[in-house]
């Protein structure tokens, strides 16, 4: 446990994240151009693709800073810049959510099902960055559980993207 400071133990998972990252960044835009007229024609879906691309960013800038030569404190203060950044998409599609008027026929369940994902895994990733302040032994793991976690959800709505009909 005495290795989860030391921040070069962590670069070659970091590598690894931030190339996928980038990789997928380049998918979403060919997936996105794939159905641009219906994504443009349509406010709900390129707003969520305008996330995504946002969400993949984020990732590729974490693993950026978390490859970058600096003190531990520091690194837990970008990344709470980062995850909170992060944090008012979700929180605003929450809010908008709730603002709209309530149609049965437009229940979107799932909508808020998803924002609550991303908030616990952006409040997971500030809480890592807290952590690392602190110079606590979890700090990275938490970090690297929001990584992986985001990635995985983004690369999941993503896909979703694949299946939008005309």
């Amino acid at each position: 446990m005495g290795n989860a400071y030391k921040l070069e133990l962590w670069s070659n998972i970091y590598l690894m994240l931030g190339g996928s990252a980038a990789g997928l960044i380049g998918l979403l835009f060919i997936v996105t151009s794939l159905h641009l007229a219906k994504i443009t024609n349509n406010q709900l879906l390129r707003r969520r693709a305008n996330q995504r691309t946002i969400y993949l960013f984020l990732l590729l800038i974490e693993a950026v800073i978390v490859l970058m030569p600096q003190p531990i404190q520091a690194l837990g203060v970008e990344l709470i810049a980062i995850n909170l950044f992060g944090l008012g998409f979700p929180l605003s599609n929450v809010c908008r959510y709730c603002s709209k008027s309530k149609n049965p026929d437009e229940s979107d369940d799932w909508a808020i099902m998803r924002a609550i994902r991303y908030i616990i895994a952006f409040l997971v990733g500030t809480a890592g960055g807290v952590a690392l302040i602190r110079q606590s032994l979890w700090g990275m793991y938490l970090v690297t559980a929001t990584y992986v976690a985001l990635f995985i959800l983004v690369a999941l709505n993503a896909w979703a993207n694949m299946f939008i009909r005309d």
